[in-house]
């Protein structure tokens, strides 16, 4: 089995009296086969509207898109997430614009995005294409003990499953925490396969997940047969192609029978 990767961060819990207790051994794991929901914010008013006291009903981590608040505000609003600080991990991440961002950033430019809010991460998203180009900060991390998820997309097909394997080997060369895909698929053909590589064993826990008009039918496969990290957006606004609402996926995650071989 690939077995467990530990995304350590102590995280202090507002309390309904108003004051703060800290739970100081709180870890955000990710085991293999075991689905966690990511709820991924699609625009600040969203981000800066979130409940922080209800959102770990909606989900397990929380995705902040730094390349869809810049391209929204161009950066000047300094960390709309403050108030969730504390709250529920957040994962960050400054997606290449191959890969769907929402600016076309350079490998530097993200580099300095993610670096300015390393102190609030409990992980960070890092493409396996840029993984040249982001060297230090892959090394950084590290260096920090800080885990990452190595991410592949492709909204116009499902690679062929060597390109895929390829892509998780590279994950696990560098380190990742785990291994995220997501691309778009064309029928059951395509969702049989993803769900095949996703219960395959690939040496770090894995993420598999589909786009397009079968994405929601393949994210619940995909989480049944043991994704990791199963995304859903909140607020009104999805992130990627077909994405269910995060407090709907982690309901439906919820009542589902894992799968094995």
């Amino acid at each position: 089995m690939a077995g467990s990767r530990r995304f350590a961060r102590t995280i202090d819990v507002e309390g309904g009296s108003g004051h703060h207790s800290a739970m100081t051994d709180e870890r955000f794991q990710v085991t293999a086969g075991k689905p966690l929901v990511v709820g991924s914010f699609g625009g600040a008013d969203d981000l800066r509207a979130a409940d922080a006291s209800g959102l770990s009903g909606v989900c397990d981590i929380a995705e902040i898109r730094l390349d869809l608040l810049a391209a929204a505000s161009g950066g000047a609003e300094p960390a709309p997430w403050r108030h969730l600080r504390g709250m529920i991990p957040l994962l960050f991440t400054a997606r290449s614009p191959e890969e769907g961002g929402a600016r076309a950033l350079t490998d530097a430019g993200r580099v300095e995005m993610l670096e300015d809010v390393l102190d609030d991460a409990a992980c960070i998203d890092i493409e396996v294409a840029s993984l040249a180009g982001m060297a230090g900060l892959v090394r950084e991390l590290a260096a920090r003990g800080l885990p990452w998820i190595a991410s592949f997309h492709d909204f116009e097909t499902l690679p062929e499953t060597k390109a895929l394997e390829d892509a998780a080997g590279s994950a696990l060369a560098a380190g990742a925490a785990a291994f995220k895909v997501a691309a778009r698929v064309h029928g059951p053909a395509d969702l049989a396969r993803l769900a095949d590589f996703q219960l395959a064993d690939h040496g770090l826990p894995t993420a598999t997940m589909g786009m397009g008009p079968l994405a929601p039918v393949s994210r619940l496969l995909c989480a049944q047969c043991g994704s990791v990290l199963n995304y859903g957006f909140i607020g009104s606004t999805p992130t990627a192609p077909g994405q269910w609402d995060a407090a709907l996926l982690k309901l439906a995650v919820s009542r589902l029978e894992p799968f094995r071989l």
